[in-house]
């Protein structure tokens, strides 16, 4: 059986009923997946760009420091060892990669499992457009108000416009694109808000 959810307007007043397919929003939710996907998204934000001199990139060090025998001190062929001041690192950073591979089957089924624990949790609020006038956050703030929002991720169809600019200076919501949609940031807000545009794609790509 198919739940249902109420679609309300930017008053909270209920526009019509919709049925939530089963195969997204009441899905078994996979801890192990939401983790890994997470994992995998935070992973990809890593620059990856921190980087050391060894010591055959330490400028300097052509020339033997003091002789080979006589002096009492250890034998040395440069200045630029890793046992001296200036000399280069051993085993340090060097440019690379952290992404993690994640299938589409297991970041599908991690989405799935995302949506699926907001809904029974009824963290989910379906609303027929979150358009602003205008690209204000006081203008935000009275539909938040209205729709009783303190804490929520904003899922719209296409780019977010005015309202991605009436959001961006508050830390306790974000406006994304439908397209953009991911587990990392579902999980990161208590509220979790779809267009009705935008659950249809939803729907169409997951379902």
């Amino acid at each position: 059986m198919m739940a249902t959810l109420d679609v309300v307007d930017k008053e909270r007043q209920v526009k019509e009923t919709v049925e939530l397919p089963e195969s997204v929003f009441g899905a078994e939710v996979k801890t192990h997946l939401l983790h890994h996907a997470v994992v995998a998204t935070l992973a990809a934000r890593r620059a990856g760009t921190a980087s050391t001199k060894t010591r055959k990139d330490v400028s300097g060090g052509g020339k033997k420091p003091f002789r080979q025998k006589g002096t009492g001190r250890a034998r040395m062929g440069s200045t630029r060892s890793p046992l001296l001041r200036g000399g280069g690192t051993v085993f340090g950073p060097h440019p690379r990669g952290y992404e993690i591979k994640v299938n589409r089957k297991a970041m599908k089924a991690a989405l799935r499992s995302a949506l699926s624990a907001k809904a029974k949790e009824n963290k989910l609020l379906l609303v027929d457009d979150l358009d602003l006038s205008a690209p204000k956050t006081k203008e935000f703030l009275k539909v938040a108000g209205a729709l009783g929002l303190s804490d929520a991720l904003l899922v719209v169809d296409g780019p977010s416009g005015n309202l991605g600019l009436g959001v961006r200076n508050l830390k306790s919501f974000k406006a994304l694109p439908v397209s953009a949609i991911n587990v990392y940031d579902i999980l990161s807000y208590d509220q979790l808000v779809i267009t009705r545009p935008a659950l249809e794609k939803i729907t169409e790509v997951l379902g």
